[in-house]
């Protein structure tokens, strides 16, 4: 039986081009659903590192739903706190593409834009 997850108030949020991005990565995955697990993990240059995976399976069931531009994102409880007030963007300037995690809480972050503290 599926963990029924209601949608936390929008303290992350994912920009629409993010949005475009992760539906066109997850058809090309040959995934029907829009769904990303984002978290922070120990390592990196500053001390903790993004983490971003298109997924298609059950979420955990401490996991947060966040959803915005038929896209649902899911967050676990720890990364939450770290995540709170970011935005998910879309980056496809000179400097690379790739998604770009726009955090208040980070006091610091490492040069690449990977890794962060607080």
């Amino acid at each position: 039986m599926a963990t029924k997850i209601t949608p936390e108030p929008l303290t992350i949020t994912i920009s629409e081009e993010a949005a475009k991005h992760v539906k066109q990565f997850a058809a090309a995955e040959g995934k029907s659903d829009a769904s990303l697990r984002v978290g922070v993990k120990g390592g990196g240059c500053s001390g903790l590192t993004y983490m971003l995976e298109i997924i298609d399976d059950e979420p955990n069931v401490d996991d947060k739903l966040i959803e915005e531009h038929d896209v649902k994102l899911y967050v676990d409880k720890k990364s939450y706190i770290f995540l709170a007030g970011t935005v998910l963007e879309y980056s496809g300037g000179l400097n690379g593409k790739g998604f770009v995690f726009n955090n208040p809480n980070a006091k610091t972050t490492c040069g690449c834009g990977t890794s962060f503290s607080v």
